[in-house]
């Protein structure tokens, strides 16, 4: 086996991502070797304890509510950059935000295990949690310099914007999913018993 085949093998074995094709990989190999192709992304189980799950109602609050909060954000941090006021501002505005998503990742978390039966990492989320976990390195990190003080303020607003261009991604991977989910449960469900 080449080293070409063997990488596509692997990377076939730990895609769990559920659309036709990824980035560099061959629809028809993904298809064979991923456990998500060709099954929605809920089982007719898994929908149903979402559709029960009092996180799902969590989760639907929280996610615009921290994108309300991220965007706030961002406007003060570039105001910061670009004119050299709102320092404190900025700075609080970048603590709200990842105390928001330490609380969107500790419900989620609760939410995966109420659907998925484990805390992280189910197939069907496995690379939203992957890019999850940068995210909230990122922001961790940008706690621990701010509280250290060993990183000026103007290097502490670009860490922040590198931590929120994670959660652009990371968020954008959500919706994405999101919309797949609706359209897998257009498909897969019999004639008439389609759910919001």
């Amino acid at each position: 086996m080449s080293g070409s085949d063997l990488l596509t093998k692997l990377l076939g074995e730990a895609d769990c991502c559920p659309w036709s094709a990824s980035v560099g990989c061959s629809e028809l190999h993904l298809a064979q070797t991923s456990p998500m192709r060709g099954r929605p992304l809920y089982t007719a189980d898994e929908r149903r304890r979402r559709d029960e799950s009092v996180w799902t109602t969590v989760q639907g609050i929280l996610a615009p509510v921290q994108f309300l909060v991220f965007l706030i954000s961002l406007g003060l941090v570039l105001r910061y950059l670009s004119t050299g006021q709102g320092l404190t501002l900025a700075t609080v505005s970048i603590v709200a935000k990842t105390v928001t998503l330490y609380t969107i990742m500790v419900t989620g978390a609760i939410w995966e295990r109420d659907v998925f039966g484990r805390y992280l990492f189910a197939p069907a989320f496995f690379w939203e949690d992957v890019v999850s976990m940068l995210v909230l390195a990122l922001h961790t990190t940008y706690l621990v310099a701010l509280l250290s003080g060993t990183v000026d303020a103007e290097r502490l607003m670009w860490l922040a914007l590198a931590a929120y261009a994670s959660y652009l991604i990371n968020a954008t991977q959500f919706v994405m999913k999101l919309r797949a989910a609706r359209r897998q449960e257009t498909q897969w469900a019999p004639a008439g018993a389609i759910s919001a």
